[in-house]
């Protein structure tokens, strides 16, 4: 949901850190779409990470009780939510394989950020214009519909491209390929311009991610029994888009597009990190709108968390009921490096909202994001040391905080806690 520019330049430029896709990935072949067929999984795979996670911890009674979990028979839980389909730690992102990842891995909701294309149909993305480092678009012929087509890295200047799903129609979006975000800001050539994954993800599931249609998540997710969340990114072009398409219209069309596939309103949690928005859908169509999430970013630094927690009053006064603002706004550390509910988590409890966050597994290894300032543990860095503090950051969210669900890059991470604690 939220990337810092300053973590993408530092993932440029550690080029000894970084792997790389195929020098000349021409075998790249997206895959036809066939609509699912129905498959619901009652358990979940939950994989070697979270008791990795788990022997990483400092012995204690949380420990113990994690650790005593190990031969659980997990099933999926609402509490984990799939980020961006909930495989994206190791697989492309907003793509077919991230959320039948995530949903095998016990992802309760799956997450599609919706965005439109230049013939105005939904597709899932996580930034309107971040084409060019998801997919292998500028190492096709449709670079050159790119609002800014690949440029070379030369005398000193970094390669540059900004490609749009407003720059192409669905037809087109859907002949790409999807890939781990990143780029290679040294690149002198197109192919060269797709490496850049940090060394802690991986390419090895990046062959062709499919790229899907708002409407092809709807099938895919409801074929899997599972919940939704779809968030209306914000546009980065000029609205209305090109004189007649509204801000209005485009949320209308995410709620249309349930309502088409006869998904019920109880089963769907639209997101959008503008108010508007939200008020919009409380309005327009309150059966949707009573479980829109505000995702709250309005105190970005810890200096400013207090300001956002004062907004609450406003927000619950104007009839939102779920708020979900990032990891560092809901914790904060006392003396002896404890984590502990912070400002915001407390006056959004008095308030009695319903309270999501994000976004757990984004950060890499805790020990190096905690040394560079990584955004997710900002307010939590003087008690951040190793990966299994994940867990205690997780045990706080839920037993503390009281937090209602949490988005993860890997969904399984979540799901283990959730099965270990009965939050279904």
């Amino acid at each position: 949901m939220h990337m810092k520019a300053a973590s993408i330049y530092a993932v440029v430029f550690a080029a000894a850190e970084v792997s790389g896709l195929p020098k000349t990935p021409d075998w790249w072949k997206p895959t036809s779409w066939k609509q699912p067929t129905q498959q619901l999984f009652l358990n979940a795979e939950l994989g070697p990470r979270p008791q990795f996670l788990v022997n990483d911890m400092d012995d204690g009674w949380l420990k113990d009780r994690l650790s005593a979990c190990s031969n659980i028979v997990a099933r999926p839980s609402k509490f984990s939510i799939g980020h961006r389909g909930g495989g994206c730690l190791q697989i492309p992102e907003e793509t077919r394989e991230s959320i039948e990842a995530g949903t095998r891995m016990g992802a309760g909701i799956l997450e599609c950020d919706a965005v439109f294309t230049k013939d105005r149909q939904l597709v899932c993305r996580h930034d309107q214009c971040d084409l060019h480092t998801t997919t292998n678009i500028v190492a096709t012929d449709l670079n050159a519909k790119c609002t800014t087509p690949f440029k070379p890295a030369s005398n000193g200047k970094a390669a540059t491209a900004n490609c749009c799903t407003s720059d192409i129609t669905l037809a087109e979006f859907k002949s790409l390929c999807g890939k781990m975000d990143g780029f290679n800001a040294s690149a002198t050539t197109p192919n060269d311009f797709l490496h850049g994954t940090p060394a802690w993800r991986t390419d090895l599931y990046a062959t062709c991610g499919t790229v899907l249609s708002h409407k092809e998540y709807l099938a895919l997710v409801d074929s899997h029994g599972r919940d939704f969340t779809s968030e209306l990114k914000q546009p980065r072009v000029p609205m209305p888009f090109e004189g007649d398409y509204t801000q209005e219209q485009y949320a209308q069309q995410l709620v249309e597009e349930y309502r088409a596939a006869r998904i019920d309103p109880s089963r769907v949690w639209l997101q959008s990190f503008s108010f508007a928005d939200v008020a919009y859908w409380l309005k327009a169509d309150p059966a949707f709108g009573k479980q829109a999430v505000l995702l709250d970013e309005s105190g970005d630094s810890p200096s400013t968390i207090p300001i956002a927690a004062s907004n609450l009053t406003f927000y619950k006064k104007s009839g939102v009921k779920v708020v979900a603002p990032p990891l560092p706004y809901l914790v904060s550390v006392d003396k002896n490096g404890n984590y502990i509910p912070s400002i915001y988590a407390t006056k959004a409890r008095e308030l009695g909202f319903t309270i999501l966050t994000w976004s757990l597994e984004r950060s890499g290894p805790l020990a190096q994001a905690a040394a560079a300032g990584d955004y997710y543990y900002s307010t939590i860095v003087n008690g951040t040391h190793k990966d299994g503090d994940m867990y205690r950051l997780v045990d706080v969210l839920a037993r503390e905080v009281g937090v209602k669900g949490i988005f993860s890059d890997w969904s399984a991470t979540v799901t283990y806690y959730a099965n270990c604690f009965g939050y279904f």
